[in-house]
């Protein structure tokens, strides 16, 4: 596993992380013990870097719960990041975030649910927020309480981003990036190198797409995206990102493969991102901590943009699979 300076905050972190919402059953139920064998596989991997979210899982919270559960004994070793703005938003009743006492509350809240003293980053999960004052307030007071190290926020939006980092002081950000979707190379991640914030990569396989085991027949029935398929648009999205994956096939044949070359290309990013996939099986963990093993040239990461747009100057050669997948 390769590790990294994590932006400014000091912490050195795997390349690859491991995302927990993955673990709370929104994605298809999960027995405790699954989870926690989840969680110590990535780890024994070499993975020490942890995503959550207080809204995660049903019931809300059950992801922080089982990771705290999981990491009993290397709490230590390991950097926890959560999120906090969300809680009871899915059931209709959100906690209004209207006061830096109330993000305090919740920031307590995930302490208790995560068995720990601190948390390592506490990220704001309102990523379309206008005015992120409140939370700015609050995260201060709870670091300078020591109840979290660093801070930051959840977004894809520049304009967001730049709010909340209005004083200089997000040292952190989440944002949604793959070889389906490569929009924050054009703004944000520049943003981010400039000002020195360390990136975590969220859906970093664009929801399991680019496992390369789906096609355009496939009907999801996690409540996550399952919704891919209420709305024509939704649907027809769906069918185009997965004629991408397909021809991604022709470089990576096989599904870890794909998993591996997909990872690899987000964290070989100048900005040296953590991408944090998901996992709900200790195989799947141990799958996605390969790719953390090297990087590819920015050659490779350019021929795979020239596959997936079907160019006569790409070819199942121009990115190696041993370079690809280790």
């Amino acid at each position: 596993m390769l590790y990294r300076d994590f932006g400014n905050t000091g912490f050195k972190v795997s390349a690859i992380g491991m995302g927990t919402w993955n673990i709370g059953n929104q994605w298809g139920n999960i027995d405790d013990g699954t989870a926690l064998a989840t969680i110590r596989s990535a780890f024994d991997n070499g993975v020490n870097l942890f995503d959550t979210a207080e809204a995660y899982g049903i019931p809300p919270g059950l992801s922080e719960i089982r990771l705290g559960q999981a990491l009993t004994g290397i709490r230590q070793q390991v950097y926890i990041v959560s999120k906090i703005g969300s809680w009871g938003r899915r059931e209709g009743h959100p906690i209004p975030k209207d006061s830096p006492e109330n993000i305090r509350l919740c920031a307590h809240a995930c302490l208790y649910r995560l068995r720990t003293d601190w948390i390592d980053v506490m990220l704001c999960h309102e990523g379309s927020i206008e005015d992120p004052s409140i939370y700015l307030e609050g995260f201060e007071m709870l670091k300078q309480q020591g109840h979290i190290r660093a801070y930051g926020i959840s977004t894809n939006d520049l304009e967001v981003l730049k709010k909340f980092n209005v004083n200089n002081t997000c040292q952190v950000l989440e944002i949604d990036y793959s070889l389906l979707n490569r929009k924050p190379d054009s703004d944000i991640l520049p943003y981010c190198q400039e000002h020195g914030i360390a990136v975590m990569i969220r859906g970093p396989l664009a929801k399991g797409l680019l496992s390369g085991k789906y096609s355009a027949d496939t009907v999801f029935t996690d409540t996550i995206r399952s919704k891919w398929h209420k709305k024509e648009k939704a649907q027809q999205k769906l069918e185009k990102n997965i004629a991408k994956v397909d021809k991604l096939k022709t470089v990576f044949p096989s599904q870890q493969e794909m998993v591996t070359g997909a990872l690899r290309y987000v964290i070989s990013h100048p900005a040296q991102p953590v991408a944090i996939p998901g996992a709900k099986s200790p195989e799947q963990a141990a799958i996605n901590a390969i790719a953390g093993e090297k990087l590819l040239s920015t050659e490779e990461r350019e021929n795979l943009h020239k596959c997936m747009e079907n160019t006569s100057s790409a070819s199942s050669d121009s990115v190696p699979v041993t370079a690809a997948a280790g």
